[in-house]
């Protein structure tokens, strides 16, 4: 970022307070009588009713509309390893993101922890606050680990956004890349380079959506993930290949789909012109891609592409999907996110970018004429309105199908 752009961030964060968020109250503390019914003595009356039924908590406390965006710090926002006091303005960020577009509230919670056992204990003791929990730049393969442990033990949504939501937004915007290069996913032979919790997670939920196993070739810093590597976890090997080749320029040859969520200029242009006809490439490394789209479009006139980074069109931006598969989850009282309520996600989001854009949407993209969707209009933007009617009813008639949901499908919700 240039000097200028650095000095407006940090503005932005300082003035004309610290930080992106405050607590504000929402009921009346004008009087005496007020404030007996806010603390004592009224207050030992929702004690007492949660006591008998901790149910009620939902009814009497904010817990129903607040999750914990948590973190170790351990994988900061493209940043590495920089602790946990470093993290706070991505996990306030986080916060904003949630209050935004579904209206949900957030406490973020930064976590000094020496181990993942000691993270899951911590987060395991904090959970009666929250309606949820939101995992945040978490290292892997740990962050397997601690995701997985938590919602064995806990009976809310607990939810790894830099799997799941990322996950799920490049899933719709590949179905939809794919049709327009009129490609199967049943069919692609797909590359991902990155074999961290995004990648892996990606690459499950294809599979699920219907991609095939062994049409997937996964590239980690030593090369292509297959079986006669000895340093591969548990979830890397999950993917390995038998196969010959070692380096991404050998998994790229003739392959449809390329997904990058690893590092800068990592596809050089002699490696996208042995890709196949109308490739789709997805390079998603912030805040600069495996490559960049003027330089790919130089070399190929054929391709479907998408990145990261808002200055360009068809942005993979995880806020289309995380504040509202909470919105949903929350609004039927959800025991987990489960694959049925990211399917839906897909799905919804996926068939938004259909639809004609609304003229508000235009506007603040300060779009002149037709947007419609095509190779630069494969997902829809982050400020479109109908995100929120949409896929929040999605993942809650899923985790209601699938049997997860406490509470009947709300009335507000579209039929």
């Amino acid at each position: 970022m240039s000097t200028d752009i650095k000095q407006a961030a940090l503005d932005y964060h300082a003035l004309p307070k610290p930080g992106k968020l405050s607590i504000q109250i929402t009921k009346p503390t004008d009087t005496q009588k007020d404030l007996a019914l806010a603390y004592t003595p009224g207050v030992a009356e929702p004690v007492r009713a949660i006591a008998a039924n901790p149910k009620d908590a939902y009814r009497y406390t904010a817990k129903g509309n607040l999750v914990a965006v948590i973190t170790d710090g351990t994988a900061i926002l493209g940043l590495g390893n920089l602790g946990p006091l470093a993290s706070k303005p991505v996990m306030e960020g986080k916060a904003v993101l949630f209050k935004r577009f579904a209206d949900i509230d957030v406490f973020d919670i930064e976590v000094a922890s020496a181990s993942p056992e000691a993270f899951i204990e911590t987060v395991v003791n904090i959970s009666p606050t929250f309606g949820g929990i939101n995992l945040e730049d978490i290292k892997g393969p740990q962050c397997f680990e601690i995701e997985q442990a938590l919602i064995e033990r806990l009976n809310i949504p607990v939810f790894h956004d830099d799997q799941h939501g990322t996950a799920v937004i490049v899933a719709a915007a590949l179905l939809n890349a794919l049709e327009l290069q009129d490609k199967t996913l049943q069919n692609a032979k797909i590359v991902c380079l990155g074999a961290g919790a995004a990648g892996i997670a990606t690459m499950r939920l294809l599979i699920s959506l219907g991609a095939h196993r062994d049409s997937i070739t996964m590239v980690d810093r030593q090369g292509i993930i297959h079986v006669g590597r000895s340093d591969l976890n548990p979830y890397k090997f999950a993917f390995a290949q038998e196969t010959g080749q070692r380096t991404l320029a050998e998994a790229v040859r003739g392959a449809d789909v390329f997904i990058g969520v690893s590092g800068a200029n990592a596809l050089t242009p002699e490696m996208l012109k042995t890709m196949a006809p109308r490739p789709v490439v997805f390079a998603l490394s912030n805040p600069e891609p495996e490559i960049r789209p003027e330089l790919a479009y130089q070399v190929r006139d054929d391709l479907v592409m998408a990145t990261g980074r808002s200055d360009y069109p068809n942005q993979v931006n995880n806020v289309l999907c995380f504040p509202y598969i909470f919105r949903g989850a929350l609004d039927i009282r959800a025991r987990c996110i489960n694959q049925a309520m990211l399917v839906a996600a897909v799905h919804s989001i996926r068939a938004l970018a259909h639809l004609p854009v609304p003229e508000e949407v235009l506007s603040a993209y300060e779009i002149s004429g037709n947007c419609q969707f095509g190779p630069d209009y494969i997902l829809p933007k982050p400020v479109d309105p109908r995100l929120l009617k949409t896929v929040p009813a999605a993942v809650a008639k899923a985790a209601i199908d699938s049997g997860v949901a406490e509470n009947p499908y709300p009335s507000h919700y579209p039929v």
